[in-house]
Parts: C-alpha cells; structure tokens; sequence
C-alpha cells in the first residue's frame, strides 16, 4: 500500500517511537506522520530506559505525548528492586506524562501460577499509583482482559491497549465507561473487525502499536494509522473524516491533550 496523505487528522493512541526498530529513523518517522495528518502520538513506555526515552521524545516534540509504564515481561522476569525502581520512576516524573502505562497482566508467557501471581502484585502496585495520581491507566491484557478488569474497577479512566479479547469481555468494559483501543491489525484481522464493529464509538480508540501489528509490510509507524480508518469506517457504514474526528476528541479526552 502506497502512503498517501489523509484529508483528516488523527492521534495514534499507542506507539512505541523508543524502540529499537526507530533507531535508524526516529525524527523522520516523526515527520512522516505529520504529513500522513497525524496530530498527536502517545508514546507508551514500558521500561526504566524506555520511560526515559518517552519523556525525552515528549520534550523534544510538542505532538509527541509520553505514558510512563512497566512491563509485564519485567513483572515476570525482573528482579523486586528493577521494579520499584521503575515505580518510583513513574511516581517522580507523573506530571509531565499523559497517562499511567502501559502495564498488565499479560498471561500468554506465564507457565506457573507463582509467575502469574508476580505480575497480579507489580500490577497493582501500578494501579494504586495511577489512582493515587490521578492519571488515566493504559492496560495490557492477554489472555487476561477478564482478570484484568477486575483489578481496574475502582480507576477512574482506563484505555484497553491493542485490545484483542472477546466482545463480550468488551461489552463489560464499555459498560464501565472504559476505552478500548484498536491497533493497525484491525485492517486485516476478522477478529478485530468483528470488534471494531461492536465497540461504540464513545468508547473507541485507535493505535499502530508500533513498531508492531503493520497494516503495510515491513515495521509498523505512526504515519500507517491512517489506514484503520477507512476499514472502522466501512465497517461502522461512516464516513472516514467522522471516525478520524470522534476518535481523535476520545483521545484528547482520555489523555488530556
């Protein structure tokens, strides 16, 4: 698919400009994305390093937005000091991020109950820090969006990142108020149509999650937003402009942008 630039703007809710995988071209992806009509990226830290990165790319650029938040992964893998230290990272430096996040439970990789029972704990440690500071709470459930929505009852505003779960675990979610939010894979996925579908759209938000999930070949970057947009459209009989605009004011809702 060829990029062509987009007669409406859009905030890429979640993506990940401090990977690796934009080393080589971070600013130019920044650029690109600009002209694709991309008015605002919300870049999700997950780590020490990572968080740090989001903060400095949020400086650098006022349309680049960071989330300060802990992995799953790092829940499961890392050692009691690693993770308080990110805790504490995310609780010094909350007033210049636009969400607690992401962090979850992210069951797929989890073999033991002791495993699980690890990431639950950092997880809710995460919680009552968003809840504390008064922050919406970006979510990463795999295999594990029931679980989690049993922790996050008592936050006020909580985003399903990349939410790939069942519709009717999304129904409960939206029941609560809370947003679910649709990666790029929306464009090829049956599943994530049927989702798209389904979701209404007070409730709806849409990511890239790059450099992952790419509508195009190759990584995946902000600028490829603009292509889950005429598929969401179609598939809610809309017009592209209208979904770009209503989740666009979703965005800067949740995140106070």
């Amino acid at each position: 698919m060829e990029y062509k630039p987009m007669p409406y703007l859009i905030i890429d809710s979640h993506c990940h400009l401090d990977f690796p995988k934009f080393n080589r071209d971070r600013e130019e992806a920044i650029f690109r994305a600009r002209e694709a009509g991309v008015v605002g990226m919300i870049n999700s830290g997950i780590s020490l390093k990572g968080n740090r990165m989001s903060l400095r790319l949020a400086e650098k650029y006022e349309d680049t937005h960071a989330t300060l938040g802990l992995s799953p992964d790092i829940d499961r893998e890392g050692t009691d000091n690693e993770i308080n230290v990110i805790l504490a990272q995310i609780e010094a430096n909350a007033e210049k991020a636009v969400a607690i996040g992401e962090a979850g439970l992210d069951f797929q990789d989890c073999k033991t109950n002791k495993e699980r029972e690890r990431q639950t704990a950092s997880f809710k440690k995460v919680i009552e820090l968003s809840k504390t500071l008064d922050k919406s709470l970006v979510v990463h459930a795999r295999l594990a969006e029931a679980e989690v929505l049993e922790l996050v009852k008592e936050v006020n505003t909580v985003i399903y990142h990349c939410y790939s779960g069942s519709v009717e675990t999304m129904r409960e979610i939206v029941d609560m108020g809370y947003y679910i939010s649709l990666a790029t894979i929306v464009c090829f996925s049956e599943h994530h149509q049927v989702l798209a579908a389904e979701v209404p759209l007070e409730n709806l938000l849409l990511e890239t999650d790059s450099p992952y999930l790419s509508s195009r070949k190759g990584r995946n970057e902000p600028s490829f937003i603009v292509d889950s947009i005429p598929v969401v459209a179609q598939l809610k009989n809309m017009e592209p402009a209208e979904i770009a605009k209503l989740t666009t004011e979703n965005a800067r809702r949740v995140f106070n942008i």
